[in-house]
């Protein structure tokens, strides 16, 4: 052990010195490296945990969950802000399929507490402020994420925004600049549900970016939010009774369309509400337009003849966002253009609520409530 002290005679210490101060120094460095590496991570943590799918309810804080472990090439992040989003809800419920038991959750920020020896080769370290999305498990004090994820959070960024521009972020990106595969181009008419809440606030702002004419729907109560976007035009639904979600019964939403577009309907259609809108959103497609179906928000959409889109030859995409950031250079595109955004003020992002994880289950019926005006995120015990 290089550490150990060892009495050594003049002769030995001419002779032997600066070999036993080389190993020492290989081993210092190997020290102080681990050092960088890690920071204390301790065995077990506080998390959300569904072992049987269902209701929000069937959804526990457990105080005594193992710690993921740290793999290669990826990071241990010790989480201070996790998102809530709608596909947390469906795989709590069983809608979208998971292995039993798991920690909600796929978004996540905080610092990096621990991290291999590959992702500090990439530049990235213990400390750094760190955000990440398309990883699981992150309703917890820790999570395991690949560097290759990792968005390193600039200090002019508040961590809870950060956080925010994950998957809604992400997600609203991608819609906007790629799932529709051209089909619209700038000038002309796209078509965004649920623009007062969410995903849709920031896809349509990024739409008016891009420079695409927006018409964007919401309900009475969140009508300032959805006017705050910059959208075109407006479509503004009554609630339905003790809920603050759209009726989707109490506007004709097609012939509304077609008097706003002078009768050609528009290019694309972005729809995270899915049962209550698919078949409207098909209807006020323009010649060789595209629908984008991204969310279940009032139901899946259920299977549906092909035939539907024969009367303006239309597309179907159902896209989801691990497609459409494969690469670290998709990954980094996207978050740079979101950051570069929000710095200089084109973009704004609205933090609606922050649940501490103890209120898991409020977190989730929150949501689920469609009472959300922006980003509903879980603070994290530290």
């Amino acid at each position: 052990n290089p550490f150990q002290s060892s009495c050594l005679s003049s002769d030995q210490l001419h002779v032997d010195a600066p070999i036993m101060l080389s190993r020492t120094s290989r081993a210092l460095s190997k020290h102080w490296q681990h050092a960088r590496a890690f920071s204390a991570v301790p065995d077990t943590m506080i998390a959300a945990v569904i072992r049987e799918t269902g209701p929000s309810s069937n959804m526990k804080i457990e105080k005594d969950y193992p710690t993921p472990k740290l793999a290669p090439g990826g990071v241990i992040v010790k989480n201070k802000y996790s998102g809530i989003n709608f596909i947390d809800t469906y795989h709590r419920s069983g809608l979208y399929k998971r292995e039993l038991p798991f920690i909600g959750g796929q978004e996540g920020g905080g610092e990096i507490a621990a991290a291999s020896p590959e992702a500090i080769a990439q530049g990235v370290k213990v400390g750094d402020r760190v955000s990440y999305s398309s990883v699981f498990q992150t309703y917890a004090q820790y999570t395991a994420v690949p560097a290759s994820k990792v968005i390193t959070v600039p200090e002019s960024v508040p961590l809870d925004v950060a956080v925010s521009c994950g998957v809604q972020g992400m997600t609203a990106h991608y819609l906007t600049h790629s799932a529709h595969a051209g089909l619209v181009k700038p000038g002309e008419w796209m078509l965004i549900h649920g623009t007062g809440s969410g995903t849709c606030q920031w896809a349509a702002q990024m739409a008016k970016l891009r420079g695409y004419k927006v018409i964007g729907t919401c309900s009475k109560s969140k009508e300032d939010i959805a006017r705050a976007t910059g959208v075109d035009e407006l479509i503004v639904y009554d609630e339905a009774p003790g809920t603050s979600y759209e009726d989707y019964t109490s506007v004709d939403l097609v012939p509304r369309v077609m008097e706003i577009t002078k009768g050609e309907g528009v290019k694309a259609v972005i729809d995270g509400i899915g049962l209550a809108t698919y078949e409207t959103s098909i209807d006020v497609l323009a010649r060789r337009g595209i629908f984008v179906s991204f969310g279940n928000a009032s139901g899946a959409v259920p299977a549906f003849p092909p035939l539907k889109f024969i009367n303006k030859s239309g597309y179907l995409t159902r896209p989801k966002l691990n497609d459409y950031t494969v690469t670290r250079e998709e990954l980094m595109e996207r978050a740079n253009d979101i950051f570069g955004w929000i710095a200089s003020g084109k973009l704004q992002v609205a933090v609606d609520r922050c649940f501490p994880l103890e209120q898991a289950v409020e977190g989730h019926d929150y949501l689920e409530a469609g009472r959300s005006r922006g980003k509903v995120l879980y603070s994290i015990p530290q």
